[in-house]
């Protein structure tokens, strides 16, 4: 039951008339009486889904969460690729940074397209099959090293279905009953594993003549993925994907507008979905320039592609290894109920700021000490800090946003923030062209700093307690 219910409830909590408590509190009091009950409740049914699942669901439901994870090591290696093939890439078609820069627009397109096509495409064609099949497509004419117009074309393609990917996964976890945090920070570990393999491939693959045929791995293992996700989800809904493992459809809302009308009216909405283009946008340059950067500045070899690996390596580790540490912000002692019920939000808000700040202290040991090696654990280390925040951005959607627009929330956040991975990357390159690859540091800093200010602007508090 919402706030606004509960004032309907003619039923008064009892004081003592000898109690001087203002009127004002006694509303108050009420309020967190009602949000409290809601809660409860809402977690008693939620046990008792849990508890009302037979064995074959229980056992359905980890096979579709292990493909959902197929399917984001799927999108980490896609993301991880870019950043060893870059020099080659430039190197083969004779491009300058801004030209080349254009691998990452034609990526923002698609991934734009995607952000506004997702909620008419999830209804109409079910669960996967869309962005599957773009990504077959895109890495099938990559991997024919193509003229450069043909080449970011598939850019543009694969851009669309990586953001399907993207949203479609953070949806179906985010509406799970049994332990969303807890998956979704292993759902975006994978993902960082993802990303950690493909340069250790891609960097052999830069050195070798036939270097587009790196694309030829990728084209498999989304062959697999395609395979997988048919199999499993059958091509359904989400809410029938649900149902299949004995959970029912989350809460309806009542209103007569659009879902999509509903969604761009909230204000939480877009802050978050403009944190995550930031955030998404400083991870793939950070994995995508930094290569360049240590090459170019810094004297690197051809097995500086390694670097990229460290970083998604470590945002790999992040996102498992310090779930105890964004447990432990949660938990700091409040005495309040209203407290107590947005505690966790509070927590997870507080240590997401120390991260970002953290991260700008690495960055800026990067760009001031000249070693290889240094930098090298430096943005390791970046990439184990980077690793929680978007897990934890995504549940705090899930905790702050009405419950019946979580899996669309989370379909706009998702899909509108992947475009960072395009625009931000490009950025970067258009101004390396007027100033070198050595404006790379004081960028990365500055979208950091950017990152903390849309954080603090982004509601702590549920909407629906307002």
């Amino acid at each position: 039951m919402t706030i606004s219910e509960s004032h309907t409830v003619s039923h008064h909590p009892t004081f003592d008339p000898h109690h001087n408590l203002k009127e004002s509190d006694k509303h108050n009091e009420r309020i967190e009486v009602r949000v409290g009950s809601s809660t409860s409740d809402s977690r008693a049914v939620s046990i008792s889904d849990l508890k009302s699942q037979t064995k074959r669901q229980r056992l359905r439901a980890r096979v579709q969460f292990a493909t959902i994870c197929g399917s984001m090591y799927l999108a980490g290696w896609n993301d991880g690729t870019t950043g060893p093939l870059l020099p080659r890439i430039q190197k083969v078609y004779g491009l300058n940074f801004i030209v080349v820069s254009l691998i990452f627009v034609f990526a923002c397109v698609g991934f734009l397209s995607e952000a506004f096509a997702n909620l008419y495409l999830d209804g109409r064609f079910g669960f996967g099959k869309v962005r599957t099949a773009c990504q077959v497509i895109a890495y099938a004419i990559e991997a024919g090293a193509l003229p450069f117009p043909a080449f970011v074309l598939g850019y543009a393609i694969n851009g669309f279905g990586l953001a399907l990917q993207f949203t479609q996964s953070n949806g179906f976890v985010a509406s799970l009953k049994d332990n969303p945090e807890v998956k979704m920070g292993i759902l975006h570990a994978v993902y960082g594993a993802g990303a950690l393999s493909s340069p250790l491939a891609a960097t052999q693959f830069a050195q070798l003549p036939h270097w587009s045929f790196h694309y030829l791995c990728s084209l498999g293992i989304a062959f697999i993925n395609t395979i997988l996700l048919i199999a499993v989800f059958g091509l359904k809904t989400q809410d029938e994907c649900l149902a299949q493992i004995g959970q029912p459809a989350g809460e309806k809302g009542t209103s007569e507008k659009s879902q999509f009308s509903q969604i761009l009216r909230l204000r939480e909405v877009h802050l978050l979905a403009f944190f995550i283009l930031i955030y998404v946008g400083v991870e793939v340059t950070v994995g995508g320039w930094m290569v360049t950067y240590i090459i170019d500045v810094r004297g690197g070899g051809p097995s500086s592609g390694y670097i990229s690996s460290g970083f998604f390596g470590g945002i790999m580790i992040g996102r498992v290894g310090l779930l105890w540490v964004n447990k432990k912000a949660s938990l700091y002692p409040i005495y309040s109920t209203q407290h107590r019920y947005q505690r966790s939000q509070v927590g997870e808000r507080r240590v997401l700021f120390i991260y970002a700040i953290l991260a700008i202290g690495l960055e800026l040991i990067v760009w001031l000490v000249p070693s290889i090696i240094g930098g090298g654990v430096a943005i390791s280390i970046i990439g184990i800090i980077f690793g929680p925040m978007y897990p934890i951005a995504m549940m705090h959607a899930v905790r702050i946003l009405p419950e019946w627009l979580v899996t669309g929330n989370l379909i706009w956040i998702a899909g509108f923030g992947q475009a960072g991975s395009a625009l931000l990357p490009f950025l970067n390159g258009a101004i390396a062209t007027k100033m070198g690859i050595k404006s790379l540091q004081p960028f990365l800093i500055s979208m950091m700093v950017l990152m903390i200010v849309l954080w603090a602007l982004v509601p702590g508090t549920a909407r629906r307690s307002q």
